[in-house]
Parts: C-alpha cells; sequence; structure tokens
C-alpha cells in the first residue's frame, strides 16, 4: 500500500512515515484525539507522499439502506470540504470502527459492514478519489477490505498494538498529542443523568419553566430575563473556578455537586434565549474559558427527561469554549451531540463545520469581542457575526443515530414544559 505522512506537530517538526494497515489502524485514534467507536471516519490524503488532510466522522447508519446516500454524501463532503481549503484529495482512507454485538465476532462484524465499505469506496471512485485503504476495526482487530495480501491481512484478522507501542503513540508523546479516551466516554460526560437524582432535577426544570414562561410571554420581560440569566451564571463560574481539586468521584461529579437543580433549571432555561445564548458565548477566551466550559457541560448532563432537547444550546456553548481553546476533538464531540438533537441549530451547525474545515476560531472571537464592545458602549458594531464557509452539505437526520426529524426551521417551538426559541 502507498505509504502516508502524518504531522506530528508544527510544519517544522518531524514527520512520520505510516507503511502499512497496521500502523493506519494504530495512528487512528491520534488523528482524532479519541477513540471512534461506531463510527465512520475517513481522512482525506494529499500529494504523491499521501500527506494527511481533513478528517470527518459520523456514527454508522443502523439501516443498511441509508448507506447508499449516506456515502455519496460524506464524499461528496470530504472532497469538496478538503477543495475549498485548497487542494482536491489524490486519495481517501475510510476506516468502520464498531465493536461486535452480543453473540457477534469481529470478522463477523466486518462482513456485516462490507457493503457500507463499497458504497464508500465507489462514492468516492465516482468522483476520481479513490480509496487507498479501506479498514475494519471491531474487538481488538482489524481487516482490510482492499488488500488482498494475507500475510499482512489475514482472513482472522489482525491484532491493534498495545496501546502506546506504536510508532505513531512515540510520535504523538513526543509531541504532545493526547488521547481523551473513546468516543462513548467523551459522550457520556455531556449525556443527561440516569441517577435517582434525575427526578429531581426535572422537577426543578418544571417550576423554573412553570415561573418563566408568563414573565417571558406575558409580562414582556425578555431582557430582564437574560440579564438574570447570564448574572447567575456568572455566579456559578465563580464557584466552579474556586473550587478545590476534584475529589474522589471525578471532576464532573464535584461540579454537579456544586450546582442546585433549582439554579441549573433558571440557567437552562434562560439559555434557550438566543440573545442570551449568544452573550453567554463571550465567555470563550482568558480566565472565562475553564469555569465556563465546566459548566456547560454541567448543565448538558442536568437536561433529562423530557427537557433532553433543551441541552442543544449548552452542548453547543461547550463545543464552541473547546474549539476556542485548542480543543478540537472535545469540540467536535459536543456539537455532534448538539445536531443530534437538534439539526436545525444553526450556530451549532456553523460551528461544526468551520471546525471540521480547520478554520482558525479567531474571526469569531473578534464577532463576538465586537459584539460585546458594542453593547457596553451602546454603539452599533461593525462586525457581524462570520457566515458559512462555503456551501454545507448535511446529511440527513436518518443518517445520525437517534436523531429525531427536523424541525421547521420557521417555528418558535414551546416544549411541554418551559421554551425554546433559539438558534
Amino acid at each position: 500500500m502507498n505509504k502516508h505522512h502524518e504531522p506530528t506537530g508544527s510544519a517544522d517538526e518531524q514527520q512520520i512515515t505510516l507503511r502499512s494497515p497496521a500502523e493506519l489502524a494504530d495512528a487512528l485514534p491520534y488523528l482524532l484525539g479519541f477513540h471512534p467507536t461506531d463510527s465512520v471516519v475517513m481522512v482525506a490524503l494529499h500529494g504523491d507522499r499521501g500527506r494527511f488532510g481533513g478528517r470527518l466522522r459520523l456514527g454508522i447508519p443502523r439501516a443498511p439502506r441509508e448507506w447508499p446516500p449516506v456515502a455519496e454524501q460524506l464524499a461528496e463532503c470530504l472532497i469538496e470540504g478538503s477543495e475549498r481549503r485548497g487542494s482536491r484529495p489524490a486519495g481517501i482512507v475510510v476506516f468502520l470502527c464498531q465493536d461486535p454485538a452480543a453473540g457477534e465476532t469481529g470478522r463477523q462484524v466486518m462482513e456485516r459492514l462490507r457493503p457500507l465499505a463499497q458504497r464508500l469506496r465507489t462514492a468516492c471512485g465516482s468522483r476520481d478519489v479513490p480509496v487507498y485503504e479501506a479498514l475494519c476495526i471491531s474487538g481488538g482487530r482489524f481487516w482490510s477490505y482492499c488488500c488482498p495480501d494475507v500475510r499482512c491481512c489475514p482472513p482472522e484478522g489482525t491484532g491493534l498494538a498495545m496501546p502506546g507501542t506504536s510508532v505513531m503513540a512515540a510520535a504523538a508523546t513526543y509531541a504532545g498529542v493526547q488521547v481523551r479516551g473513546s468516543l462513548r466516554e467523551m459522550e457520556a460526560r455531556l449525556e443527561p443523568w440516569r441517577t435517582p437524582a434525575a427526578a429531581e432535577q426535572e422537577q426543578a426544570l418544571d417550576d423554573a419553566g412553570a415561573a418563566l414562561v408568563p414573565r417571558i410571554l406575558v409580562e414582556g420581560n425578555r431582557e430582564q430575563v437574560a440579564v438574570e440569566t447570564l448574572r447567575l451564571a456568572r455566579v456559578l463560574m465563580k464557584r466552579l473556578g474556586e473550587s478545590p481539586s476534584a475529589g474522589p468521584a471525578g471532576p464532573d461529579a464535584e461540579d454537579d455537586r456544586l450546582i442546585s437543580h433549582e439554579e441549573a433549571a433558571t440557567v437552562i432555561l434562560g439559555l434557550q434565549d438566543r440573545e442570551t445564548r449568544d452573550r453567554a458565548a463571550e465567555w470563550m477566551e482568558g480566565p472565562d474559558a475553564r469555569p465556563a466550559l465546566r459548566l456547560w457541560r454541567a448543565l448538558s448532563r442536568r437536561c433529562v427527561g423530557p427537557y433532553v432537547e433543551h441541552a442543544t444550546a449548552p452542548l453547543t456553548l461547550a463545543g464552541w469554549v473547546a474549539w476556542s481553546t485548542g480543543d478540537e476533538p472535545s469540540a467536535r464531540v459536543a456539537l455532534g451531540l448538539a445536531l443530534r438533537l437538534d439539526p436545525q441549530y444553526v450556530f451549532a451547525q456553523l460551528l461544526h463545520q468551520a471546525c471540521n474545515e480547520g478554520l482558525d476560531p479567531e474571526a469569531l472571537r473578534q464577532c463576538l469581542r465586537a459584539e460585546r464592545g458594542a453593547r457596553e458602549t451602546g454603539r452599533r458594531p461593525k462586525t457581524r457575526p462570520v457566515r458559512p464557509p462555503g456551501r454545507r452539505k448535511d446529511l440527513p437526520p436518518a443518517a445520525r443515530p437517534g436523531v429525531p426529524a427536523a424541525h421547521n426551521r420557521g417555528t418558535r417551538r414551546v416544549g411541554r414544559r418551559g421554551t425554546r426559541s433559539g438558534r
């Protein structure tokens, strides 16, 4: 197979060469920053030496009937996105990552996903971009859909290297690149509580909604509610920032302990207003960033029961702060969850696209600074929020496991309890 080169740091630092399917499989967590689970991953290759470029990840659609259109749109997204960034890919590497179900073997997973691998290869090839390698990773082993040589790719699969022992692991450690665990573990930090405390949090959200909705819809106190929401969020950020090191249960459990059900409910419902959310997005750098990120993650976990879609706003804010502070893997996970809840949430769409296309978040930071400065001085800002960098190819909601049908863009949603007006 062709050799592929991956930079492990800045352009002036050394590069490593991956020479085999085994080295490609071992490199995948370092390319993404986490171990993907239940995922299609596609990586663009550029130039004669196969330099790694854009990366794209999507949950594997459950229904095989969805595979053909998803394959076409994934290929189009990656190739057109690479062209917008400067060059058309010379080739693509595909990874299908899925653990065996109960009673299933890794080889059976590989055979079951073979039609999807073929659809992806055909979709890329029809756009004159070949798939150089397609690997299935399952149950601690990998298989190649492209390599016929049983000496390197036997029918029973090849075991993955022990974590931390591959050439990519050594180079990544030297460069300070971190793997943040599995995708499932990263998503679990942001998902709703499933503990007995969830019932108490749901009741607090009920009570907060009953008090908040009349104030906004009847009394017209939207601006006052925004001020109160942001003031309380500031109090919670200060409390989180001043908290001691995490206790034995871990940092997330400690953050949850520091925020009451009533406080969480009040801020969650307040953030459903778009303007309030946008003002909260200004806490994206400096000493504000870390406590803000902890707060948005904690609030995402508090969106329980019928309020699960209310997590879209704090998830999007968590993704924005993570991207703004240089943690692109965590940003993609948070924004992906936000879009799983609401595929039409515009702020999450634009951030997810920009993050995936490798844009600099400084452009958006400048816009938010200008908005804040104009609000403080009473002047109209000269700059406006950034537009999407190009035409976006949306994947169908059905392609994302667990995604509900898309909501009508123009409607203002009033949930069973509380309001949601922000996009």
